[in-house]
């Protein structure tokens, strides 16, 4: 059986490990440029081929993967005068691997089918090390007809698919994973501050925290930069934690829900980026608390 042409926009952080793992396990690999040229020159060595323009990649793929800042950036790529719509390729399917908002997205797949394609969102957890690696995980919303067809190439980055059925559950899964882990980024950088003014140090908090019952994966990362000033060990941007949490926002307000937890968090990522600090990483989000506490971190 030939195997699918795969396309894929958003080689950076996470994009160019998924597309490597891809490229390098047989499959033909179409990648459209990109303003940083190291990934996308890298892809072209193991055998990749560049376009231009989203449409010009539609017209060459049967499975395009989406790995962008968000929906404005994915409704551009399908929606354009350049865009996959543009192409008019019956069967092809769109696999939105970006963290979009839920309600944009299962609009695009209305427009989608209407026009003979189809949409999976299969957005993902941990970090550019496993997207290098090829252990992603992934959460997808797609027919399951969709999936099938789509599974064997997300075995290729992903060591984990959990499919959760229809279209925009993946998304919405991603938003609330992504609202635990923010929540927890702003807990631990306000209990920081707390301690701190009452006398003990992140380190006497930290000795307590690991070994006991509320440590996890998230806060050995998110403290490699407290305790370690290890700047590359959560590399997630404030900007983006803020987006998500707006996107959350929006899903919430679009089904009703009550979130006043939600909206403290959304806040605190706001503030931040307000500041002039949403190129900043996640874990520096207890520099900022710790600051508006009249703290200072060395």
């Amino acid at each position: 059986m030939t195997k699918p042409v795969v396309g894929f926009i958003g080689v950076g952080l996470m994009g160019h490990g998924m597309a490597k793992n891809i490229v390098e396990k047989g499959y033909q690999l179409v990648v459209m440029g990109h303003r940083n040229r190291a990934p996308v020159d890298d892809l072209l060595a193991r055998g990749a081929t560049e376009v231009t323009s989203a449409k010009e990649l539609a017209a060459q793929c049967d499975i395009i993967h989406l790995c962008v800042s968000g929906s404005p950036q994915v409704e551009e790529l399908v929606r354009g005068p350049d865009g996959i719509l543009a192409s008019g390729r019956q069967g092809v399917v769109v696999v939105d691997c970006s963290t979009s908002d839920p309600v944009s997205t299962m609009q695009l797949a209305e427009e989608l089918r209407a026009a003979g394609m189809d949409l999976a969102d299969a957005p993902l957890a941990k970090t550019p090390k496993e997207a290098e690696a090829g252990t992603l995980d992934t959460m997808v919303g797609a027919t399951p007809e969709t999936f099938a067809r789509i599974k064997p190439v997300i075995d290729c980055w992903a060591s984990l698919a959990v499919y959760l059925g229809d279209v925009g559950l993946g998304h919405k899964m991603k938003l609330i994973n992504n609202f635990i882990s923010l929540g927890y980024a702003a807990l631990y950088s306000e209990a920081l501050a707390i301690a701190e003014k009452s006398g003990l140090t992140v380190e006497q908090v930290d000795s307590i925290i690991r070994p006991g019952r509320l440590s996890n994966g998230f806060y050995d990362t998110f403290m490699k930069w407290t305790l370690d000033r290890d700047e590359n060990a959560h590399r997630f941007s404030i900007t983006n934690a803020h987006k998500d949490m707006r996107y959350l926002a929006n899903l919430a307000a679009s089904v009703g829900a009550v979130t006043p937890v939600q909206a403290d968090v959304r806040n605190g990522f706001a503030a931040m980026e307000a500041s002039g600090q949403g190129d900043r990483y996640l874990p520096m989000l207890a520099d900022f608390i710790a600051q508006m506490n009249g703290l200072s971190r060395g």
